[in-house]
């Protein structure tokens, strides 16, 4: 008896160190006091909203892992420039995933509006489409704001529908979002417009260049979210070879534009109700179906027709299947997006009312493996500065960073915080006199210092 009750407790303390390791548990962005804010078309003073960001608690059992969420994130939301009149509102919703997903042996599920997944912030990934297609019988748009219904309603019935990305960039905001009556989420790589290589939305002129995290290509992507199959969700960059060699590489969709100029066929050549012909009006990717995937052999720098791959990740050393955040070289995002057309798991709706079975609340830190050496990487600019100071991260930032700024006497000048789950901050030096100071960087990680100079 004595020797049954000592395995159960060993048993039991397995479980508990081993869930505590599970990324699915450990990596999503916590917050009980800190609120967010948005901004209003032609103001750029971020207004409060009072709705606490990111996620308030993590709560685990044998087999999941549960997530409570506004679905508002710490970096400022809005303007939404296409006259959209919603704001990102508190879902005050709970998310279960299975700590061990699996994969689908049967025939893939497809992606559908909505939520198909949950970024570690607790905002919502949805897939490419914006609930528009085309009626051939009218010859115009049919579904979603504005347009009359399609005949039959949205769905696989309508063969040319249309990709959110291209058709609603002008209501995107800065971090690449909008919301749909409330629900915020993003459909593609939640970096800033600005902050890509090709700038193709000037919407971060006026507003902060932030989101959820910075491109960074040099090491590879964080694990910044999870699909509704269960797998994780990267970013651009991953290691180029899947057992973690090979260096990092941009991580790319195997999807590319077809070479067609009539909309008469599916992907898949097979004929199909007639779509509007490519023109400067419904250019070439203004529909999913003007896209086709074509296999990679070989090239393990490409994804499957899910948009991912099984390899090794800094949070999976024994490799995982896992999602990337696809980009094109000049890091606009690159079809699928993110997930999808199918899933590669066994899918769920993720969102569930209430938590029905004993759980263990994660009380712990925000696990990044590779975040101890890249907690400190940001850019400080202009230096030299005469009126502001931006402080934009690098990657992803799951620690609130103190920033410091002091004279050279050591003296305190300036003082402000780089928040958990957004990428920028501003120190205002419009007071200080010219010369030399050194900005100072503090988190749970450690301490780093970099040097600036004001010239007035």
């Amino acid at each position: 008896m004595k020797r049954a009750i000592t395995f159960a407790m060993l048993l039991l303390g397995s479980v508990v160190c081993n869930a505590q390791t599970n990324p699915a548990i450990t990596s999503w962005l916590r917050n009980t006091t800190k609120t967010g804010s948005y901004y209003k078309s032609g103001n750029s003073t971020a207004i409060p909203n009072g709705i606490l960001v990111n996620c308030q608690s993590v709560e685990y059992s044998a087999n999941s892992v549960y997530v409570r969420a506004t679905g508002v994130p710490a970096h400022p939301t809005g303007p939404f420039l296409d006259g959209n009149p919603s704001n990102a509102t508190d879902q005050s919703a709970i998310f279960q995933f299975p700590l061990k997903p699996v994969k689908n042996t049967g025939t893939p599920t497809a992606t559908s509006g909505g939520n198909i997944g949950v970024f570690i912030n607790g905002v919502a990934l949805f897939d490419y489409r914006d609930g528009v297609a085309w009626n051939a019988s009218t010859n115009s748009l049919c579904g979603g704001p504005g347009n009359p219904p399609c005949p039959g309603g949205m769905g696989a019935s309508q063969p040319w529908n249309r990709d959110a990305i291209v058709a609603e960039r002008s209501g995107f905001d800065c971090s690449k979002a909008h919301p749909a009556m409330g629900n915020y989420h993003y459909h593609q790589n939640p970096s800033a417009f600005k902050l890509d290589l090709n700038v193709i939305s000037t919407i971060c002129n006026l507003y902060d260049a932030d989101g959820l995290y910075a491109i960074d290509s040099t090491k590879h992507s964080p694990l910044i979210g999870f699909a509704y199959d269960g797998f994780p969700i990267y970013g651009a960059y991953g290691y180029k070879n899947l057992d973690g060699a090979g260096g990092i590489v941009r991580i790319k969709s195997s999807y590319q534009l077809r070479n067609i100029t009539k909309r008469t066929t599916s992907p898949t050549g097979a004929a199909v109700t007639s779509g509007p012909d490519v023109s400067t009006t419904y250019p070439l990717g203004y529909f999913r179906e003007d896209y086709e995937f074509i296999a990679r052999s070989g090239q393990n720098d490409y994804l499957d027709e899910h948009n991912g791959r099984f390899c090794v990740t800094p949070e999976y050393p024994a490799g995982t299947y896992c999602y990337f955040a696809t980009v094109d070289a000049k890091w606009n995002s690159a079809y699928p997006y993110v997930v999808g057309p199918t899933f590669y798991g066994v899918y769920a709706n993720r969102k569930v009312t209430s938590i029905t079975e004993s759980t263990t609340k994660y009380t712990g830190t925000t696990s990044v493996q590779h975040q101890a050496n890249e907690a400190f990487a940001v850019n400080v600019y202009p230096n030299p500065s005469s009126d502001f100071i931006a402080v934009q991260a690098a990657g992803l930032n799951t620690d609130d960073i103190k920033v410091e700024m002091f004279d050279i006497t050591g003296k305190l000048v300036q003082k402000t915080t780089l928040r958990q789950g957004t990428t920028i901050t501003y120190i205002d030096t419009r007071t200080l006199y010219a010369g030399s100071y050194v900005i100072k960087f503090t988190g749970t990680n450690g301490t780093t210092t970099k040097k600036v100079v004001l010239s007035k």
